[in-house]
This record gives C-alpha cells, sequence and structure tokens, in this order.
C-alpha cells in the first residue's frame, strides 16, 4: 500500500488505521496518533515521529531504520523482529515494549524509559544505552 504523494501528517489522528505493509519513507509523522495502529511490515525508513502516540501499536517486521522517534509514547509497542538500525529513541516512552530479535544496532536511548520492555535477543551492538 502506497500513501499518496502528501507526506505531511503531523499530528494526524491514525487511531487504529490499518497501515499494514504501507510504504511511509521519510513521511513526517510527528506528533501523530497511531495508538493501536497496525504498522506489521510497514517500510518507515527516515520516517518521523517525534512526539507521535503509539500505544500498542503493531510493528512487527517493520522498517525503522534511522526514523525518528524522539520521545514518541510507545507503550506496550510491539517491535518483533523491526529493524530499529540507526532510529533515534532519546526521551522514548519504551515501558513494557516488545523488541524481541529486533536490530538495535547504533539505537540512541538516551534518557529512555526501558521498563519492563523485553530485549531478548535484540542485537544492541553500538547502542546508547
Amino acid at each position: 500500500m502506497d500513501i499518496p504523494k502528501k507526506k505531511d501528517f503531523r499530528g494526524a489522528n491514525l487511531i487504529e488505521a490499518n497501515l499494514q505493509g504501507a510504504n511511509l519513507q521519510e513521511t513526517n509523522l510527528q506528533e501523530a496518533n497511531l495508538q493501536e495502529a497496525n504498522l506489521h511490515g510497514a517500510y518507515l525508513y527516515r520516517a518521523n515521529l517525534q512526539r507521535a502516540k503509539l500505544h500498542l501499536a503493531k510493528l512487527h517486521l517493520a522498517n525503522l531504520q534511522e526514523a525518528k522517534l524522539q520521545g514518541a509514547d510507545l507503550y506496550g509497542a510491539n517491535f518483533r523482529g523491526t529493524d530499529l538500525q540507526g532510529a533515534d529513541l532519546q526521551e522514548a516512552k519504551l515501558g513494557g515494549v516488545k523488541l524481541e530479535g529486533a536490530n538495535l544496532q547504533g539505537v540512541d536511548f538516551h534518557e529512555a524509559n526501558l521498563q519492563m520492555a523485553n530485549l531478548r535477543e535484540a542485537n544492541l551492538e553500538g547502542a546508547n544505552l
């Protein structure tokens, strides 16, 4: 599923949206509400998700390489097997997030809340914890 040429969805209300497999490369989703959205397998390379709300979102097997997630609320989100290489998660709320088997190489977790996060078998090489 390709998103139309307009790539600025800042502050959009996308609660429970089905964006499975969507191409959202370099899309501005800053401060968007994506609570419980289905982003399974979505392509979010270099997407801007700063301060976005992603409570319980399904992001397993998505590509979030170099995505901006500073200050994002990711409580309980599912990132199993997701590629987050080089993503910026500074000050992100990651309580209860599922990161099993995720690629977290070079991810910046500076001041991120990882309380109760599941990092089993995640690749943390070069990550800033």
